[in-house]
Parts: C-alpha cells; sequence; structure tokens
C-alpha cells in the first residue's frame, strides 16, 4: 500500500497538482521511521539543479520533485558562475548595491554576490538577461527561500551546468 501511495505522490509532484514536499511527508510523519533527519556533513536534502542551456531550475527535497522552473541567467557581457555550491547566506528582503539599487527578494546567495533570487521582469525569464545572478519569478524564488529556511543552508546544494 505504502508503494501505491508513494507512486500515486511522485506522479502529483511530477504533474505539479501537488507542489509542496511536506504534503508527501505528512502522510508518514506519524510513524517516527518516515521522518527525514539530516545528519551533518551528508547528502543535501535540497538539491537545486539550474541548467544555463535550457534556462531551467529543477528541485527535489529528500529525492523528490519539488519545482522545475524558468530562469534568466547572465546576459551577453556578464557571467553566471558554474559549478557546485552551499547556500552562504538568506535574505528575504534585499536590494543590489552594485546595480542601482535593484530588488532581489528572497536571495539565496551562493557565491560571493551571486544569488539565486525573484524577479519583477518576468516576461525576460527562460533566457538570459542578468548581471550573473539567477533570477525566477517572484513566488519561485519565495518557494525556494522557504526551502532553504526550512531544510537549512548547509542542507542545501545548487549545481549550476551548462
Amino acid at each position: 500500500m505504502k508503494k501505491i501511495i508513494l507512486a500515486l505522490v511522485s506522479v502529483l509532484l511530477m504533474l505539479g497538482v501537488v507542489s509542496e514536499p511536506s504534503f508527501a511527508r505528512s502522510l508518514f510523519s506519524s510513524h517516527p521511521k518516515h521522518r527525514v533527519v539530516h545528519k551533518p556533513g551528508g547528502p543535501a536534502i535540497v538539491v537545486v539543479n539550474v541548467d544555463i542551456s535550457s534556462q531551467s531550475m529543477y528541485v527535489r527535497v529528500n529525492g523528490w520533485p519539488s519545482g522545475s522552473w524558468r530562469i534568466s541567467s547572465a546576459r551577453s557581457g556578464y557571467h553566471t558562475p558554474r559549478g557546485s555550491y552551499r547556500v552562504t547566506r538568506t535574505a528575504a528582503v534585499y536590494f543590489s548595491k552594485k546595480y542601482d539599487n535593484s530588488p532581489m527578494p528572497h536571495s539565496v546567495f551562493f557565491y560571493g554576490g551571486y544569488a539565486i533570487h525573484g524577479t519583477y521582469h518576468v516576461g525576460s525569464l527562460g533566457k538570459p538577461a542578468s548581471h550573473g545572478c539567477v533570477r525566477l519569478a517572484p513566488g519561485n524564488a519565495a518557494k525556494l527561500y522557504a526551502l532553504v529556511q526550512e531544510y537549512g543552508a548547509s542542507s542545501t546544494r545548487i549545481t549550476i551546468t551548462d
């Protein structure tokens, strides 16, 4: 029975009917065997994969799909760093000190001043448009920010590839 429920939840997550991993966790949270306990130094629980070539981000929590979103990375003349990173800091409200005090809602910083954050220029999502940060629709940035807050920066891994 548990396998059937897990398969059903997987399908619902992939279709976007259910987007919160807490829904799946709540099905089994009453049993201690099913509670996820992160051990420091263990594998990341929140895995963020940014694909520059498709201008997409894929988020998994505890191996479960949790989000698939369009992004904007660096436009011509700028660079989004590639590699694997840990979260260095977060800010629910932040304004760029380098680029005209531009709003960067729900910022998840991963390398110096580079961050994944919300943008109000949603028409540019799906194509390179930033100074190097990874931009998301504001609602999706809020979802990612909430996951990082819930599971912790040390349990989050960000990988950016071509």
